[in-house]
């Protein structure tokens, strides 16, 4: 069969597909099918390092430990991020195992919500037939489609504000429409409370910012303050107090640690990783939403969508003015923009939230074409999900035949080999990943030249152990060695079957491991074995005395 054969009978396919999807209009369905889209190639490729091992393995520590309430990292108290996604995380590897797919089921769940909850969104207030469209683009979104692959927070939330707007906008169109709004603010408040517990006061200023300007716009004052709802606001206090009450007092300094430092000043500091200029989100987002966001050049058109008068295909007296959701939708979509914008320090997943407005806007390209009577306008939006479906399955086949940097098969070695009593050392590195894959539940050593100022200057895993290690200082002594200290351990004769992870090319900087090969290798790491009692090079030159 030729391609273009092939290609066009593949796009008469996926239309007929689209159009039964379409035709049941119910939530559900939706649900399912983004659920299975996302989910199917997750466990296709070991954790990526450093995020998912980091936010993956702390919350299998949290389940090893069997403490629910605080975030650990090797033992000592992690609270770098709210808990929200390591409560979710570790019940799903509970539940699945300890696995790729089980530690990336929080984010396919998020962003299965999101996309399902903006369908019913927009099938209330404009047709099933505009929400069914932007449901398939948000979807088959290569952005969205990362996202849900990456176990990290960024996700989660993206998801828990765009609920939080959706409910807050739900709650003022019930109002002005004289319908009972309580439920949609209680699930304001829930939303937001979540979002609070996965990122902080992001995911309550974020939301509120967008409906906040939104509701400015339309000089909507008495709007605004009925979202100010006292019930729902003593319910976000239960709901997000209590956690950190008692992390303030099983650990003195946690508030002024999570709250003014992680909250205040990491946003103003310019000492952070990833520094780039204001503008980098517009390519980032544009480049990432290929082929979808090609479309969007229709708006600068004469007779593009804000030009075109809309009329709606059944009146419904749920339905809104379309100029009032553009208005939704760019105030979303611009607040996101531009507070992750100003920090210094900026990461790709950061504005995952200007997805959904940013699908809406794609979708009225294609409405309008369809309004206008364009040739093959239903056509071009079916062959635009299946180049953004098969771009989404390009990237998942390239991280399987290109194995990005992982842990995984050293993990694998030291689970079959090491026996209780082992000591697991890791040198200028802290592969985050190794204690869920290998099932170490014991501490970690992660050696560093921790006294030197010049090298606890970055924002990296030192500083995260380090700020760890402030909380339980008994804890910290055990597990952040210098390499004297190392090296003074492997001189005592008593020192326990010692098992060390280090990079290849920077082995032979320790003397332990000089002329000795290792175990097991990566095409950049390795892992050894000094047995217990053996001698190893230079303990000449060292006490013999092992550290406390």
């Amino acid at each position: 069969m030729k391609a273009p054969v092939f290609c066009t009978r593949l796009v008469d396919a996926g239309e007929s597909v689209w159009r039964r999807l379409q035709a049941r209009r119910a939530w559900p369905w939706v649900a399912l099918c983004v659920f299975l889209w996302l989910a199917a190639t997750t466990w296709a490729y070991p954790l990526l390092l450093p995020d998912e091992g980091r936010y993956v393995g702390v919350a299998w520590h949290m389940l090893a430990s069997g403490d629910y309430l605080t975030p650990r990292l090797d033992g000592m108290p992690f609270f770098h991020k709210p808990p929200l996604f390591y409560w979710l995380t570790s019940a799903s590897l509970a539940v699945f195992g300890d696995n790729a797919w089980a530690g990336r089921l929080c984010s396919v769940l998020a962003a299965t919500a999101l996309v399902t909850v903006f369908y019913v969104f927009l099938r209330r207030y404009v047709s099933g037939r505009t929400a069914g469209r932007t449901a398939l683009i948000l979807a088959v979104q290569p952005f969205l489609f990362g996202a849900a692959h990456y176990a990290n927070l960024d996700m989660l939330v993206a998801a828990l504000m765009g609920l939080t707007v959706m409910a807050g906008a739900d709650a003022v169109f019930r109002r002005e429409q004289q319908r009972p709004d309580a439920g949609a603010l209680t699930a304001m408040y829930v939303a937001a409370a979540a979002g609070f517990l996965a990122k902080g006061l992001i995911g309550v200023v974020l939301p509120g910012g967008v409906l906040f300007f939104w509701l400015l716009g339309r000089r909507r004052f008495r709007a605004m303050g009925r979202l100010l709802w006292w019930p729902g606001i003593l319910l976000f206090l239960a709901l997000t107090l209590p956690w950190m009450v008692v992390m303030e007092t099983r650990h003195p300094g946690f508030f002024d640690y999570y709250i003014v430092y992680q909250h205040f000043q990491r946003f103003l500091e310019s000492g952070f990783n990833n520094p780039h200029p204001f503008w980098f989100y517009v390519p980032v987002v544009l480049g990432l939403t290929l082929p979808w966001s090609i479309q969007l050049w229709r708006w600068c058109q004469p007779r593009g969508p804000l030009q075109t008068a809309f009329v709606p295909p059944a009146h419904r007296p749920e339905q809104v003015d379309r100029r009032v959701l553009r208005g939704l939708m760019l105030s979303w979509l611009a607040v996101v923009l531009v507070f992750f914008s100003i920090p210094t320090s900026k990461l790709v997943g950061y504005v995952i939230a200007v997805l959904p407005p940013l699908a809406w806007f794609i979708q009225e390209t294609f409405e309008q074409r369809e309004e206008s009577t364009a040739p093959g306008a239903g056509r071009s939006l079916v062959r635009h999900a299946l180049i953004a479906g098969g771009l989404c399955l390009l990237a998942v086949a390239a991280l399987v035949l290109f194995p990005q940097r992982s842990t995984k098969s050293l993990a694998q070695v030291l689970a079959a080999e090491a026996t209780p009593g082992d000591q697991l050392v890791m040198l200028d590195q802290y592969a985050y990943d190794v204690p869920m894959y290998a099932g170490w539940r014991g501490p970690v050593v992660a050696v560093s030249h921790w006294d030197d100022p010049a090298v606890m200057q970055g924002d990296d895993w030192r500083r995260e152990l380090a700020d760890a290690a402030t909380f339980t200082p008994d804890k910290g002594a055990d597990r952040l060695w210098l390499p004297s200290q190392l090296q003074t351990y492997l001189c005592d004769p008593g020192h326990a079957t010692t098992w060390m992870l280090a990079w290849l090319d920077e082995a032979d900087r320790y003397p332990a491991l000089m002329d000795r090969e290792p175990l097991a290798r990566t095409p950049k790491m390795g892992l050894w074995r000094v047995p217990a009692a053996e001698t190893v090079n230079g303990c000449g030159e060292t006490p013999s005395s092992a550290p406390e």
